[in-house]
């Protein structure tokens, strides 16, 4: 792997006085998927909102591309080029599919050695993603959750993110827009584009991820090649019930 554009070291979280994460530690390099694997309510969700500042109480060093976001609100780390898909879509459900993609828009980013780092516009995204160039007029509140998920994704890619933190993308999506799911993570990692995917879905993770961490009560139990995750029946069964 590269100089990592994200790396996370002695993560904490708790919601109130509940203590959700226990030293986390991952890194994600550019041009890499990175899956975050675990059963429900591991902490997967938790420390992707951790990252993006979204938690009133986190303790831990978090480098994004030699920036501090230890204490960094949500906005500045999407201002630095942080992408935060959520798991429950958040669309702005009176607005249409163009003026939800207008909201994400920020401006074109530029890698430190000067070069042009991925910039997506809506013509771009339509492409990517056929079903929402069909339409572009249709209020976010008219489509079904599948095509609410790409939205999402769209709309966060409007912002020209370095890294994407991308949660749950599989879950309680139909087959089809499943399989749309990995092409689409394919297409974007053939960009450059770097992507955190909090994941339960080991198929799917398979399919898009080099590397994986698996946590299991908000600690890593797992960090190593995809490979090795699904050799491994012991991993598994273990902290994937799979």
């Amino acid at each position: 792997m590269t100089d990592p554009l994200l790396q996370v070291q002695g993560l904490d979280a708790w919601y109130g006085a509940a203590q959700i994460l226990f030293d986390v530690r991952l890194e994600v390099g550019r041009g890499e998927v990175v899956a975050l694997m675990g059963r429900n309510g591991a902490g997967k969700s938790t420390t992707l909102k951790a990252i993006m500042g979204l938690l009133a109480r986190r303790r831990g060093a978090i480098d994004f591309m030699g920036h501090d976001l230890s204490r960094a609100e949500p906005y500045i780390c999407a201002r630095l080029g942080l992408g935060f898909v959520p798991e429950d879509r958040r669309v702005f459900t009176d607005l249409t599919v163009l003026e939800n993609l207008q909201v994400g828009r920020q401006h074109p980013r530029y890698w430190p050695d000067g070069s042009a780092a991925p910039h997506w516009s809506p013509a771009q995204l339509f492409q990517l993603f056929p079903n929402l160039g069909e339409m572009p007029h249709r209020p976010g509140g008219q489509m079904s959750g599948g095509e609410q998920q790409m939205l999402t994704v769209a709309r966060t890619l409007m912002g020209n993110p370095f890294v994407l933190l991308l949660d749950e993308p599989s879950e309680g999506v139909a087959p089809l827009i499943v399989e749309q799911m990995v092409h689409m993570i394919q297409a974007l990692k053939a960009q450059g584009v770097s992507i955190l995917l909090s994941e339960q879905n080991l198929h799917f993770a398979a399919l898009v991820s080099e590397r994986a961490y698996v946590l299991e009560k908000g600690q890593i139990r797992f960090a190593g090649r995809m490979n090795e995750l699904t050799a491994s029946e012991e991993v598994r069964r273990m902290y994937l019930g799979v």
